[in-house]
């Protein structure tokens, strides 16, 4: 996924003749830390990614796409997850936003305890979650919403949400974010 990652970004900010420098200003991330995930190093957070697709004005699996393929068969073991909460918040990018697409779809494990605080997406992205194990707590909008083991939830996902297991054991969930 870093080598992906890597070369997306490096691909993107090209396209928009930004310098490292221009994007770091954009995206509040440092040119070192930009420099490091382009080379493929580091392993950077799921927030560092979203200040960088926010920096560059795309929606954050832009970053996380995969090559091309007529049908893809995802097998979420051989995915590598982007991490936060000291790697308790697994996400797992099953099928990127692309060109021909509006929405992305993930699978996230949540540990007991864990947190994670997103930042905003896109201007108008909504979010659809359901919940297959667990009970977590998503804030958004300045309200709280308890949802558990068999409940979804939608909410507009483009100001900062979070989410936090409130249970007594891992969350699973998968997350569908429309981008318009």
């Amino acid at each position: 996924m870093n080598q992906i990652v890597a070369k997306n970004i490096k691909r993107l900010r090209e396209e928009r003749k930004l310098s490292m420098d221009e994007l770091s200003k954009l995206s509040g991330v440092s040119k070192s830390m930009l420099a490091q995930i382009e080379r493929g190093g580091g392993n950077p957070t799921i927030s560092t990614l979203w200040k960088i697709s926010n920096g560059m004005k795309v929606p954050f699996d832009a970053l996380t796409v995969r090559p091309k393929s007529p049908y893809e068969l995802v097998k979420t073991s051989d995915l590598q997850p982007l991490l936060e909460d000291g790697g308790k918040v697994k996400n797992y990018s099953i099928f990127p936003d692309d060109e021909n697409r509006r929405f992305a779809v993930y699978y996230l494990e949540l540990e007991e305890g864990s947190y994670w605080e997103s930042e905003p997406h896109l201007k108008g992205a909504a979010e659809f979650i359901t919940i297959f194990s667990g009970k977590i707590e998503i804030c958004t909008g300045g309200r709280n919403f308890q949802v558990e083991k068999g409940e979804s939830i939608r909410f507009k996902a483009d100001a900062v949400h979070s989410y936090k297991n409130i249970g007594a054991e891992p969350v699973l969930l998968h997350m569908i974010i429309y981008n318009p």
